[in-house]
């Protein structure tokens, strides 16, 4: 009965291998499948690839294009700032030397104005001590001729005479105090 079994088994079909027919049918359709595939969806993906792959170049050469840019803009800038700098601290120089010379202007105006301020001060004390010189020889004349006519015992009223007397005796004041 074993040996029936084995014959018997060995003329069905076997499970796990295909029929003859079905591996045809499954070749001819796998190469339409992939005569298809092949021209029609192959050339769309090669165009879709290509299409992606130039954008990416471009993408790439727009972004090197633009870092370039970047670096030059970055010089530029650098460049702009160093002479601003570099003008801000002529400026700054300029400014501290007109400092300068408006503080040596001021300090000669304000030293010609002293100047001129003592020599006014100076003018007026000059006049005000002629005018007391003038006052006092004219007061001291008046007492002179008082005294005098005091001690002489006779009047000095008057005006011709009394200026000779007060003449006469500043003259005297005036050489005793030049004797000296």
């Amino acid at each position: 009965m074993l040996t029936t079994q084995i014959v018997l088994a060995a003329e069905e079909p076997s499970p796990v291998l295909p029929h003859t027919s079905e591996v045809i049918l499954g070749l001819v359709a796998f190469g339409v499948l992939l005569f298809v595939l092949w021209k029609f969806a192959v050339p769309r993906f090669e165009k879709l690839y290509e299409e992606r792959a130039s954008q990416i170049e471009g993408g790439i050469e727009k972004a090197e294009k633009a870092q370039a840019e970047a670096q030059q803009a970055l010089e530029q800038y650098n460049q702009q700032l160093a002479e601003a700098r570099t003008e801000a601290a002529k400026i700054r120089d300029d400014a501290r030397l007109e400092s300068e010379q408006i503080r040596e202007e001021i300090r000669a105006e304000a030293q010609a104005e002293a100047a001129r301020i003592v020599a006014q001060g100076e003018s007026q004390l000059q006049a005000q001590k002629a005018q007391i010189i003038a006052e006092l020889r004219s007061e001291m004349g008046r007492q002179s001729v008082e005294l005098a006519g005091r001690i002489v015992g006779e009047s000095l009223e008057d005006e011709e005479r009394r200026n000779r007397t007060v003449e006469r005796f500043l003259a005297e004041l005036d050489s005793a105090g030049a004797g000296k």
